[in-house]
């Protein structure tokens, strides 16, 4: 997961340039949403340090890793969403670049956004993963089945 946190300090780093660059930075909510996910970047990162430096107990997975997955997939989705607060009404128009009638492409921060929504699905979903942390990490019975 570190060499992904690498493509998410990217991302939120594109970002922040934007919201500089169009004078959404001087907003203290944008600022305060800027820090945020920033600052639970680095929550994430830390995290997977500590999991990396414990204890190799390959039969158990400990808990700090369980959250992992439900962490990121919920972080990655918020940036998404900070993008198009950023863009702001451009994030309703395709790449400028692209002539017209020759498509409607997207822009990379409007893909990002996209692609997030997905996050919060495939391996597991959040729901998913709030059980499996529910069962193991905190020893909760398991969900009644229908």
């Amino acid at each position: 997961t570190l060499g992904q946190q690498f493509a998410f300090e990217r991302e939120l780093a594109e970002i922040t340039e934007l919201a500089r660059a169009n004078g959404r930075a001087s907003d203290p909510w944008f600022r305060q949403r800027l820090a945020d996910a920033w600052s639970r970047l680095e929550i994430m990162r830390w995290n997977t340090l500590r999991v990396l430096s414990g204890p190799d107990d390959s039969a158990r997975v400990p808990p700090a890793a369980m959250i992992t997955k439900l962490y990121w997939a919920s972080w990655h989705r918020d940036l998404g969403e900070l993008a198009m607060d950023v863009l702001g009404a451009e994030a309703l128009l395709g790449d400028p670049s692209v002539a017209p009638g020759e498509g409607y492409e997207l822009t990379a921060l409007q893909r990002l956004f996209l692609f997030t929504r997905s996050d919060t699905i495939y391996a597991g979903s959040n729901q998913i993963q709030r059980n499996i942390i529910g069962e193991r990490a905190l020893g909760l019975p398991k969900e009644p089945s229908l």
